[in-house]
């Protein structure tokens, strides 16, 4: 099975809802479970330091899942050229044992991403990658339902992190 996560955050409350979408092969047009928590006294913003936001959400969404997954796909980088990015705080945190794919939509400086266009979209994704190959990764990405550039399930984790109401944690 292959998780797809994301993160949503209301600042004002120091909360954010955490979203996963879980499906068994890349193509797969439906996700087979989702899940969303409310994540309570999450840290503020610190340039340079997304991960002590975001990892503890992703870490709780991720106990909803079933193990073992096959990979699991965040919404950013998992390296940030020479430091770490969220993935990479991510890979550590799972003791280094499931592929970590990061699908950004925006160019980070320094990175070194995989590009690729889907659909009629000339804006490309940014694929980088730990546990897998960086290569093998975009070509999943591709394959990944939908006729945009954002394939469908990554769409449908971002929509159910934006939900109100998730299972408090």
């Amino acid at each position: 099975m292959i998780a797809a996560l994301d993160v949503q955050y209301a600042d004002e409350k120091q909360q954010a809802t955490a979203a996963a979408v879980v499906f068994r092969e890349w193509s797969a047009a439906s996700s087979i479970a989702e899940h969303t928590i409310l994540c309570e006294h999450v840290q503020p913003y610190v340039p340079g330091e997304f991960f002590r936001r975001e990892l503890p959400c992703l870490l709780a969404v991720l106990k909803e899942t079933q193990s073992p997954l096959e990979a699991i796909l965040i919404d950013g980088f998992v390296d940030l050229g020479d430091r770490p990015g969220l993935g990479r705080h991510l890979w550590d945190a799972l003791a280094n044992q499931t592929p970590i794919i990061g699908v950004a939509k925006t160019a980070f400086h320094g990175a070194a991403p995989v590009s690729i266009l889907r659909g009629e979209s000339q804006s490309p994704l940014f694929i980088t990658t730990v546990g897998i190959e960086a290569a093998l990764a975009a070509a999943y990405i591709r394959q990944m339902a939908g006729p945009y550039r954002i394939p469908d399930l990554l769409r449908r984790v971002d929509q159910l992190a934006r939900q109100p109401n998730p299972t408090p944690q």
